[in-house]
């Protein structure tokens, strides 16, 4: 193994028996944070998380992890507890490889919901979810919601995340709920059952639900809480009174295909949606044939986010070929799924529809070649407003260089291009720079790491940004460009209009190493060898997963 490999620890527990302690929870997440934060060969390839975000995804995963574990505990009531800590270490280190795979978190890419939004003044807005993570119990639910109980209160908004409601604090708080509830426009209830049992966890969400019955309101979010088919009946009559929702957030929830269908089934109308977020959850084909239905019905969205949820070239289809309806569509995120060519092929018919895009994120979607042109090559006609576009991981190589360049010659208004994780090489390089070269002067950041690139092309994409005055990032990492190639490379920047400061880390550069040289062959005749490297592609992924 890649001695960078071995900075991602595989996580240990001293605990012999369930539960663990106190000391024992909290030192996990420190473990978790510093494996997080530090670099490794994954932040490498997906970006390093700083240590705030990487200490609030260790103490998601662990009190995630820890209600799983737990569960499972109490299904063995003789048990020793060992297949609990079994559990617990395993969802942890798999839960950790998923957001060190999805990256920190970054302006351009994440469409904060509104909790993340500045605050309204405090006599509209209650947010109860400052400070640690902590359970709440009935005394404290009291203390925090009695601003609502004053008369004359002008709440509109309020959020619970971050803090862990049991039956006996939700008992306090329904009443108090349904008194404000008529109005209410915005509710945020993402993470707020962490820690408890699914039984005691379901009865929090009834009993929300209940009491927020009928209440107008324009934006819901109740992600982060592994809802699954259970979780969603149990928001059954919340979600049955909603009209009127303009957001839905769903991120985290364990949405399979049944509890895509119960969703589906539940929310009587979606027409005024502008934002739907469904991200990492494992939704499949089947399920995505539920969530297309949604997305049918939503002819006003704006914002629509469905990665990281394991659909394949089927449902990769359908959800193509629904959001043909979204014609106000400005922001669309496919990425880590399955879909393939021909899903590639299906979405690229949609996109002529979709003329207010501005923001597209594709990677890792296994477009290849045809389904990479098919895209750029309908976007051309459709998109030139278009500001953010992401094609890493999908195999593209120097042979669709020519009608990316061609595509690339028509979005002037590019900020953010994400090339990386392909077969490029100095041929593609070379045709792709050089239609960087002239105007794209809103462009900011460009990424081609890891595209076998060596002293031509990143001569070439140095030469393409060195004059673009407001540019801030250039990612040539984990290529093969010699010493003298980054020599050129630097001396260009810093007689162009930018300094050494926008060329990103190098310290995954070979610059002894080459690519390989085999003559390529067509598509057709290489499927053989393609096929090979995906299973190859799998099993490593599988055995990090293992390890960790």
């Amino acid at each position: 193994m890649d001695s960078s490999a071995q900075d991602f620890q595989p996580t240990t527990f001293s605990v012999k028996l369930w539960p663990p302690s106190e000391s024992t929870r909290l030192l996990l997440v420190e473990r978790m944070t510093k494996n997080l934060s530090n670099k490794s060969i994954f932040s490498r390839k997906y970006g390093l998380l700083g240590q705030e975000e990487a200490h609030e995804n260790a103490e998601r995963i662990e009190h995630l992890c820890f209600a799983s574990a737990n569960e499972q505990f109490n299904k063995e009531p003789d048990g020793d507890g060992s297949s609990a800590v079994q559990l617990y270490a395993k969802e942890t280190s798999k839960m950790m490889l998923e957001v060190l795979k999805k990256g920190p978190r970054i302006a351009s890419e994440s469409e904060a919901p509104i909790a993340d939004a500045p605050l309204k003044p405090a006599d509209t807005v209650l947010d109860i979810s400052g400070g640690k993570r902590a359970f709440i119990e009935a005394d404290e639910a009291k203390e925090l919601l009695s601003p609502l109980t004053k008369p004359g209160n002008s709440y509109y908004k309020i959020c619970f995340s971050n803090r862990s409601f049991g039956v006996d604090a939700a008992n306090v708080a329904g009443p108090i709920l349904e008194s404000v509830k008529n109005q209410l426009t915005e509710v945020d209830m993402s993470d707020f059952v962490a820690g408890r049992p699914e039984d005691e966890a379901l009865d929090v969400m009834r009993i929300f639900s209940k009491a927020l019955e009928g209440a107008v309101l324009r934006y819901l979010n109740i992600s982060d809480n592994a809802l699954g088919e259970k979780g969603v009946r149990a928001f059954s009559e919340l979600l049955k009174s909603q009209e009127n929702l303009e957001e839905l957030y769903v991120m985290n929830d364990g949405i399979s295909e049944d509890a895509a269908k119960a969703l589906s089934e539940l929310i009587p109308s979606t027409e005024k949606l502008k934002v739907l977020h469904f991200h990492n959850n494992m939704t499949g084909d089947k399920g995505a044939v539920y969530v297309a239905e949604m997305v049918k019905r939503s002819p006003n969205l704006e914002s629509f986010r469905c990665s990281a949820t394991r659909i394949g070239p089927d449902g990769g289809v359908a959800l193509s070929e629904a959001l043909g309806t979204c014609t106000h569509l400005k922001k669309l995120d496919l990425r880590d799924n399955l879909f393939g060519v021909d899903a590639g092929i299906a979405l690229s018919r949609t996109l002529p529809k979709l003329p207010g895009l501005v923001e597209l994120y594709l990677s890792d979607l296994n477009l290849e070649n045809k389904g990479t042109v098919a895209i750029v090559s309908a976007l051309k006609q459709s998109a030139p407003q278009l500001e953010v576009l992401e094609l890493a991981g999908n195999e593209i190589n120097a042979k669709a260089a020519p009608a990316l360049a061609e595509f690339l010659t028509t979005m002037q208004s590019l900020k953010k291009l994400t090339l990386a994780e392909n077969e490029l090489k100095d041929d593609g390089a070379v045709i792709i720079a050089q239609s960087l070269e002239d105007g794209h002067a809103d462009l900011k950041e460009l990424d081609v790491s890891t595209n076998m690139l060596q002293r031509v092309g990143a001569r070439c994409f140095a030469r393409a940004v060195a004059n673009k005055s407001g540019f801030v990032h250039l990612n040539i990492n984990a290529n093969f460009i010699s010493d003298e190639g980054i020599d050129e490379v630097k001396d260009m920047l810093k007689a162009g209009k930018n300094s050494l400061d926008v060329l990103g880390s190098l310290d995954e550069n070979d610059p002894e190493g080459e690519p390989d040289d085999d003559e390529e062959e067509d598509d057709e005749d290489a499927k053989d060898d393609d096929d090979q490297d995906g299973l190859d592609s799998k099993l490593q992924n599988v055995k990090v997963e293992q390890d960790d």
